[in-house]
This record gives C-alpha cells, structure tokens and sequence, in this order.
C-alpha cells in the first residue's frame, strides 16, 4: 500500500474527529509529512489560544512510528519545478506550500491526503479525503 503525504487541512480534520481522515490514517502504514505542512501547523497554533496544547498533541501525533517526516531537498526541489512549470502553462496556479507538498508526494509516490481540490490540477498527483478517493 502507498504511503500517503498529509496536508495541513487533512490533520486538523483528524484532530476535529472527521471519520474519513481517521480512517486513512488509521489504515496507512506510513504517513508521511511535510516540513512545510510542520511549518503551517506550528503558525497556527503560535497565533491561536491552544498553542501549548495543540504542539503537545503534535509531537505525540508525530512520536508513532507509522509517521515519517520526508526531507526537503535537490530531489524535491527539481519535482517543485516540474509542479510550477506544469500548473503555470495550464494557467492553473495553486499556493505555494502546496506546490511543495504535491513535489514531495510525487518524489517519494505519496497519496495526498487534502480536502483541497486544487491538488487535482497537478498531473500524477492521486488526492483525497476518503479511502475511495485515494482508492484504497
């Protein structure tokens, strides 16, 4: 089974108690995330009330080993720029971070895991919410 890369929405939905990300994580081996997905949890939490509490939540979240943070690095950077130069000719873009999540999905054959639509725009990208989105 593929492993799946979890966006950022993906994990607040989980920690919301949505049932379909509960059960894709619940079902994956390996749940990879994103630096840049880190990145934009921990600003979150900075400008909210529940800092301490949600970060406390997230290193425990992060503590399993079915969960692999993936590295950024020269490999990921050529499939970001494959992802801009593709979205850019279609006239198609979509936000940056996102643009980086979807290179390091592709670069490690990760499953995006979102409840953004705008992840369908990237070609040999397979993305979902539920198990029969990712179609597992």
């Amino acid at each position: 089974m593929r492993p799946i890369m979890l966006d950022t929405n993906a994990y607040t939905a989980f920690k919301r108690g949505d049932a379909n990300i509960i059960e894709i994580i619940s079902t994956i081996a390996t749940v990879g995330i994103s630096p840049i997905v880190l990145g934009e949890l921990l600003g979150g939490f900075d400008s909210g009330t529940k800092s301490k509490k949600n970060r406390e939540e997230l290193h425990q979240f992060l503590a399993s080993p079915r969960i692999r943070i993936f590295p950024i690095g020269l490999d990921t950077a050529n499939f970001f720029a494959l992802v801009y130069s593709k979205l850019k000719s279609k006239g198609k873009p979509i936000p940056t971070n996102d643009m980086w999540i979807a290179a390091q999905a592709l670069e490690h054959g990760c499953l995006v895991c979102s409840l953004d639509n705008h992840f369908l725009n990237i070609e040999g990208l397979i993305v979902g919410s539920t198990m029969a989105a990712l179609s597992l």
